[in-house]
């Protein structure tokens, strides 16, 4: 034993024996419990209306406001699949009406793998908040495969599908299937008898016809056909003139087809990608477009250019004729794309107000929509905290209730997000060599501050923290800096608010006709060395809750009730009972705890070669350092936190 766990030890012992705590929480309950033995009946306001995608798609209509919406592709790669993430997130921002992802059969589509069509998107739809559409194809499939594809679908939150009939493998011919599925409309019907209105079903439509229709007039008439079946709305192929478009919507409300029919646009974005899908869909590119890309044709910056102009001009043309909305088949590439929506003024620059404190995003994962409670550990990691939470039942509501019933599963989906992470840049940032404990203070307090680190590189993404800082973070950046500078690592933290109107810009959340509190928080590592001052000096706070922790779980003081949770967010709406958003809840630490100390090792400990002295210090830090959390209940008063952190270094100093 080290000579400071000689000197803890006692201390500790005194602790407990002092306010009778056990250091031995209580058990978890089982994972897919029912929050009806844990969490409490919901108190709150209710939980928004689920709006379905065909609903705000009609809506659009009748009020003609102009969207978009947007394709992508599985990619083959887990790297490729982590950059897609991070197309997703960027595109996101501009507010696409839905963004759909295609089905690859001989790619095991309905796989847990990072790159199957399933797990993109349950990525798209659950972490990064996107309206989803899952294409699905029905050739070569039986009736209890299908069913299994479209539970899985329904269990990951999936509202809305666009139903296909498929190709056959390569190298094979099609052949009709005896009591199977033979066409897009055996899979509509399908659908629709066996999950009714749960999903909102789109359908392909061809401006050209199809390719293996005898003729224009015999698809439309299939076309007529999956609508009359169940399909909710149509997507196009693409094509190169408004006005092919434009005839095949005249022609298909002339037999009767009624629902909405958006235009496949596809932005040219190079040349051989160009003739290898229309080679695919068996469709003639225009002379004059084939003339001007002959020109350009090794010129890629070319190209895009052209692209893009020809792409607006289109989509202008359909604007012009009264088309509100376009879906593009983006071939997982953003720039061209986005570049569009901003000519067209598509691209939404508005910025959404919070309804809850932890979300960024309106919420759009339907397969949790009570939820409106969290514990705050997560609210710097909330793709980390859905990852965790994705197998539980029901989402607490109201308030979070007992906290001996949540039960957090493991971070299984999490690499997706991991994988991401470019090592080069991470390095530069957090540092390519790491000499001692000082060069990593110096790393948190770059990031805080906004202030570049030594090299020169501003800090922009940290292991801690998956978006960002957030903006109230800015009231508090000169005192987090100070302290993480001599060693009390900050990694969350918030001001206390008193009575702000839910408008405010910084730290409002909510409809704008209330007004939020909240006390102040600050969780924190720290050195073991410190223990004893900290101890003492929160002794002089008796409205100060606090959890400390190391790794192990050997050292677990807390002066507060295991079993109750203590609010410290929360907010008043006319005519609703108080929204309680946020908590610090003993139990959920205790899983939080492993998932903070593990990022050291984990994450940015794997940056560095095995036996380095970086990966070492990263690696002691860990084994050494412990996790704490403050609440301030007094947030009418400005917070004693620092004060306390102020005194215990004093008391360090002196010892």
């Amino acid at each position: 034993m080290s000579q400071i766990d000689t000197t803890i030890s006692p201390i500790i012992e005194n602790f407990q024996s002092k306010f009778m705590v056990d250091s031995n929480l209580p058990p978890t309950m089982p994972r897919n419990m029912s929050f009806h033995n844990g969490f409490s009946d919901p108190v709150s306001p209710a939980s928004p209306v689920y709006e379905s995608l065909i609903e705000k798609i009609n809506k659009k209509i009748e009020n003609k406001e102009t969207w978009f919406s947007l394709e992508f592709f599985p990619p083959k790669t887990v790297n490729g699949a982590s950059n897609l993430i991070s197309k997703f997130e960027f595109l996101g921002s501009g507010k696409p009406l839905f963004c759909d992802i295609t089905w690859h059969p001989a790619g095991d589509p309905a796989s847990d793998k990072p790159t199957s069509s399933m797990k993109i998107a349950n990525v798209m739809h659950n972490y990064c908040l996107l309206e989803t559409m899952l294409h699905i194809t029905c050739y070569g499939q039986t009736k209890e495969s299908m069913k299994q594809y479209l539970d899985k679908a329904k269990s990951i939150g999936i509202r809305n599908l666009l139903a296909l009939r498929g190709d056959p493998a390569v190298g094979t011919e099609w052949q009709y299937q005896e009591n199977g599925f033979n066409y897009a409309t055996d899979l509509v019907k399908f659908i629709r008898e066996n999950y009714g209105d749960y999903f909102v079903i789109c359908v392909a439509g061809y401006p050209h016809g199809h390719p293996d229709s005898n003729s224009y007039e015999e698809d439309l008439m299939h076309l007529k056909e999956k609508v009359d079946a169940g399909a909710d709305f149509i997507i196009t192929q693409l094509f190169f003139k408004a006005e092919t478009f434009l005839k095949y919507v005249d022609d298909c409300r002339r037999i009767g087809i009624a629902c909405p029919i958006i235009p496949g646009i596809l932005p040219i974005q190079s040349y051989d990608s160009l003739r290898h899908i229309c080679k695919l869909s068996k469709l003639e590119v225009p002379q004059n477009i084939v003339n001007a890309m002959e020109k350009i044709k090794g010129n890629d910056e070319a190209i895009r250019i052209y692209g893009i102009e020809q792409a607006v001009k289109l989509c202008k043309d359909l604007m012009q004729a009264g088309v509100l909305g376009v879906h593009f088949y983006t071939l997982n590439r953003d720039v061209a794309v986005t570049e569009i929506l901003r000519i067209l003024e598509l691209w939404n620059k508005d910025t959404e107000p919070r309804r809850l404190p932890w979300k960024s995003k309106q919420l759009c994962s339907y397969s949790r929509p009570d939820e409106d409670v969290r514990p705050i550990f997560w609210s710097i990691r909330p793709k980390s905290y859905v990852c965790r939470t994705s197998d539980w039942d029901q989402f607490p509501n109201g308030r979070w209730g007992n906290s001996s019933a949540p039960s957090f599963g493991d971070l299984k989906d999490y690499h997706i997000f991991y994988s991401k992470i470019n090592t080069k840049d991470c390095l530069a940032q957090w540092g390519s060599e790491l000499n001692d404990e000082t060069d990593v203070w110096n790393v948190f307090a770059s990031f805080v501050s906004g202030r570049p680190n030594k090299n020169g590189v501003k800090i922009t993404s940290f292991p801690w923290c998956e978006e960002g800082l957030a903006s109230e973070t800015s009231l508090l950046t000169d005192e987090l800096e100070r302290l993480n500078t001599q060693g009390i690592l900050t990694i969350n933290s918030q001001p206390s608010v008193n009575g702000a109107p839910s408008s405010d810009p910084v730290v409002g959340w909510g409809s704008s006709d209330g007004y939020v509190y909240q006390k102040a928080y600050l969780e924190f590592f720290i050195s073991k060395s410190f223990l004893p001052f900290l101890l003492q000096s929160l002794e002089k706070y008796p409205r100060v809750i606090y959890h400390i922790i190391n790794r192990s779980g050997d050292i677990n003081l807390t002066n507060c009730t295991l079993l109750n949770p203590n609010a410290v967010t929360w907010g008043v709406f006319p005519g609703k009972e108080i929204v309680q958003p946020t908590v610090v809840d003993p139990v959920s630490f205790m899983s939080w705890k492993d998932e903070a100390f593990n990022i050291w090792t984990d994450f940015w400990g794997k940056l560095y070669e095995p036996n380095s002295s970086s990966k070492r210090l990263l690696e002691n830090i860990s084994n050494n350092y412990l996790l704490v959390n403050i609440v301030d209940n007094e947030f009418q008063k400005e917070s004693c936190i620092w004060s306390i952190l102020n005194e215990m270094l004093e008391l360090k100093a002196k010892n």
